[in-house]
């Protein structure tokens, strides 16, 4: 008897393995469900038996990636990477001997510069909610934590009442991994907290929820509500560029570096793990790099 291609039932395992011992994030265990389910799509397809792949065949996916769907070398860096964790999740369970995909040698990601917004073009966001609206209010709050805090959108819409302490200005964090960290704001984001807190929110409550940032309906505000309410932000801005909750946590580190601030402190902030991903955004603060160098060099300094 021919054997089914589908592999669904190792990958619903593999998925259960990444929540409950790995305590990956939904967003992350989607996007792992996601680049398989197209990878196994692809061997049903051109009944190839995933569990027994060949060099060639895994080969002829990577060829697939670039040629048919066009993806670029960091997507298909990724696709790649969770399709070698899956294969070494059912090697580690002894479904499959080995892994033609730890073979296969994929080109360097290009590093890109991360994009930011300048100070001025934050104001004019910050400009735009309409505060005398619960809506407008809550917006208002988004945008101003997201620059005063530097936090992922998925750990925004996480944040529960009691992880605010108004005295102290702090949030208490859940970030990637379930690692926790505290964040500071400042008092511009307090006043529009304060305010949200007192009127808008209340009326947005409609099903007594305790996440802070809730939907017109009154449910939980998702990654992709936050995404879309920038969105329209922007679109009533002079600014003719695209926006994501990224740019605004790009834009904190950056102007953190730019006024002074350690590397090892924004990383801190941040909740990288290491290093080495913070230290892309020294690359983007080159005028304060010139102000410390024309003040320090002693060449520099003589007219």
């Amino acid at each position: 008897m021919k054997e089914r291609l589908s592999g669904s039932k190792e990958l619903m395992n593999f998925l259960t393995y990444l929540e409950v011992q790995k305590n990956y994030s939904v967003y992350t265990r989607n996007n792992y469900q996601k680049d398989i389910e197209a990878f196994l799509s692809f061997c049903s397809e051109r009944k190839i038996s995933y569990s027994t792949i060949t060099y060639p065949e895994a080969q002829s996916y990577l060829f697939y990636l670039y040629e048919d769907k066009k993806n670029q070398a960091s997507s298909v860096s990724r696709k790649i990477s969770a399709i070698r964790r899956f294969y070494q999740y059912l090697s580690n369970q002894n479904l499959v001997q080995n892994s033609s995909f730890s073979l296969l040698k994929l080109p360097k990601k290009e590093k890109k510069l991360p994009k930011f917004f300048a100070y001025n073009e934050l104001e004019e966001l910050f400009c735009i909610p309409d505060q005398s609206t619960p809506l407008g209010q809550r917006d208002a709050v988004i945008l101003e934590m997201l620059y005063a805090t530097g936090i992922r959108v998925s750990e925004l819409v996480g944040i529960e009442l009691n992880d605010i302490h108004l005295a102290d200005r702090t949030i208490h964090i859940l970030g990637k991994g379930n690692k926790e960290r505290i964040v500071y704001f400042n008092q511009a984001t307090f006043n529009r907290l304060k305010k949200y807190l007192a009127d808008g929110r209340k009326v947005l409550n409609q099903k007594q929820l305790s996440f802070l940032f809730l939907n017109q309906r009154g449910g939980q505000l998702t990654t992709r509500g936050v995404e879309d309410i920038l969105e329209r932000i922007i679109q009533k801005t002079s600014l003719n560029k695209h926006i994501s909750p990224h740019m605004i946590r790009h834009s904190f580190a950056t102007h953190l570096l730019n006024e002074g601030c350690d590397l090892l402190s924004v990383q801190q902030l941040l909740g990288h793990e290491s290093l080495s991903a913070t230290s892309i955004y020294t690359h983007v603060t080159t005028d304060r790099l010139k102000e410390v160098y024309l003040h320090a060099h002693p060449r520099a300094r003589k007219k």
